[in-house]
């Protein structure tokens, strides 16, 4: 039976991220040093096929400290966390490693120099995800605010509304940022930036390459976590740029095959957690059905690496 033409358009640069990759990174060389068990406080990253796979090497994966016992290393997840949290841990004299994307540390580096300068603070973000806990959770109660919309803005309270700055989740839609800091400079004309945008590199290249494919494609499959911040964005992006329909999935076993019917062209990209063997899978899945041909949609190269904490380079 002849199987029907499909062009299926890859987007590049897609899946993981330079963070992403360290984070993983140090939870491998840690069980190397220290050997199993190792914990890690939250999802070292937001997807399932990841963190299952260190589980299956001897990490173990908890939400809070208190779930650690004090003998063994624990790692914190590359969202970061409160600064209540690396204390608590000095309290109990653990081990720990600080997993967390350089590029978050740097947004909490900007929130706590705002703060010295007697500035209270806006962060664009989303309310309780990880980065964005562990973000406001740099300064004390009530210097951070949240706005997650343009009408959160308007709600704002602030002490003083000539002494703001603003600071911005690394993970979200750009053009949906781009109208809250909109919002945020009309209503506190007097509002302090970041030098240098906020919303890291692979967020914004790998949106990028999704509005570049969107105009040509029936459908845009996003391989990622659904609690993953960044892959859920990309979704978001695709319908935007005008795709008619764009579907996240964790595995090629949850693609809607019947919402596909009669597409002719498909985008395919993943998340920044998401690993290059699960965009295989799922683009092995189209050959099973169709007369697939791959068109590569590049927009950017990315050849960023971040060294992983000295204590895992020294020997144990």
């Amino acid at each position: 039976m002849t199987k029907p033409p499909l062009t299926l358009h890859l987007a590049a640069p897609r899946g993981f991220c330079a963070g992403v990759d360290r984070a993983i990174k140090i939870v491998e060389m840690a069980l190397q040093k220290w050997g199993a068990p190792v914990y890690v406080r939250h999802e070292i990253v937001h997807n399932a096929f990841v963190v299952d796979g260190l589980r299956a090497k001897g990490a173990v994966f908890v939400e809070e400290l208190d779930e650690c016992p004090p003998d063994r290393p624990v790692i914190f997840s590359a969202h970061g966390v409160p600064k209540s949290v690396p204390a608590e841990a000095r309290a109990r004299e653990m081990v720990f490693v600080d997993a967390t994307c350089p590029l978050v540390s740097k947004v909490h580096i900007e929130a706590a120099r705002h703060h010295e300068a007697g500035l209270q603070v806006v962060m664009i973000g989303h309310e309780g995800h990880p980065e964005t806990v562990g973000t406001m959770g740099q300064l004390p109660e009530g210097e951070v605010l949240l706005a997650e919309t343009v009408a959160d803005v308007a709600a704002l309270r602030p002490r003083d509304p000539d002494r703001l700055a603003f600071i911005t989740q690394t993970t979200l839609s750009v053009d949906d940022t781009a109208d809250i800091v909109a919002a945020l400079m009309a209503r506190f004309p007097a509002i302090v930036g970041p030098h240098k945008e906020d919303i890291c590199y692979a967020t914004t290249n790998r949106q990028e390459a999704v509005r570049a494919m969107a105009p040509d494609c029936d459908a845009i499959l996003v391989v990622g976590a659904p609690n993953s911040s960044n892959s859920r964005r990309l979704v978001e992006v695709g319908m935007k740029a005008g795709c008619p329909y764009a579907q996240l999935v964790q595995r090629a076993s949850e693609i809607d095959w019947r919402a596909l019917d009669g597409a002719g062209s498909v985008g395919i990209t993943a998340g920044a957690s998401a690993p290059e063997v699960l965009i295989e899978e799922v683009i092995d899945a189209f050959r099973d059905r169709f007369e697939i041909t791959v068109k590569p949609v590049v927009t950017a190269e990315e050849n960023v690496e971040f060294k992983v904490p000295r204590v895992l380079r020294e020997p144990a």
